[in-house]
């Protein structure tokens, strides 16, 4: 608990990964993905359950492995390509209520860490926000973003002229970065989404912020591993 308030951790990992095939269990400096995440959210002390929701028998019996609860079988219609993703976080909320806070951790953000995850938690409370998720710097700037008109002309992506600033004078931007998602469990049952106009930002450094989602990703993820532990 803090601050008086429980905590739900959800960790989403369904079986039918396209992109990257079994990539929540594959195998990534010697564990499996997954356990990257479980690892981080056990170190957080206010988490009170961390519960893996997937509708795979061999990811839950990993993540049990790796200290996570599994305590349902998320259902397959919950388990699909166009699932949105805040649905399996809404299905684990019904299925464990009771809960104050629920926060969200992707297993595809392995370079999150337990001090972003108290620190997103920290800046929601701080705020009395009902949410707060993390974000991270882009590198592209959306001001110096066009798109061609049917006749191959440059038209602004923001509308209006084009900034003429260096680099350095663009104003900051943001994206989301995937990492961590945080709401009030009653609030987020009825928006249904994390992301409105009370939710608060949290800026992760870019090279905690790597969110996998194809081969060449998993190609940085190892070469960011080798840099932090050495050759894995």
């Amino acid at each position: 608990m803090i601050d008086g308030k429980s905590i739900l951790a959800v960790i989403p990992a369904r079986g039918g990964s396209k992109g990257v095939p079994r990539k929540n269990i594959r195998p990534v400096a010697g564990k499996p993905l997954i356990a990257w995440t479980i690892e981080q959210a056990k170190r957080v002390p206010f988490i009170d359950r961390i519960v893996v929701s997937s509708d795979d028998a061999e990811i839950l019996s990993v993540a049990r492995m790796h200290g996570a609860e599994t305590p349902f079988v998320r259902p397959a219609e919950l388990a699909l390509d166009t699932t949105p993703g805040v649905d399996p976080v809404l299905h684990a909320v019904e299925q464990l209520p009771g809960y104050d806070y629920v926060v969200l951790l992707q297993p595809t953000s392995p370079l999150r860490q337990s001090a972003d995850i108290e620190a997103c938690m920290r800046h929601c409370l701080d705020h009395d926000a009902p949410a707060c998720i993390s974000l991270a710097p882009v590198e592209q700037s959306p001001y110096w973003m066009f798109r061609l008109t049917g006749s191959d002309r440059l038209e602004p992506l923001l509308g209006g002229e084009p900034l003429r600033l260096r680099r350095q004078d663009l104003p900051l931007v943001y994206a989301i970065n995937g990492a961590v998602y945080i709401a009030r469990t009653d609030w987020l049952t009825a928006q249904r989404t994390f992301l409105t106009a009370e939710t608060l930002g949290y800026v992760m450094p870019p090279e905690r912020s790597l969110d996998l989602d194809t081969e060449q990703d998993f190609e940085i993820l190892q070469m960011r591993l080798e840099g932090l532990y050495g050759k894995t």
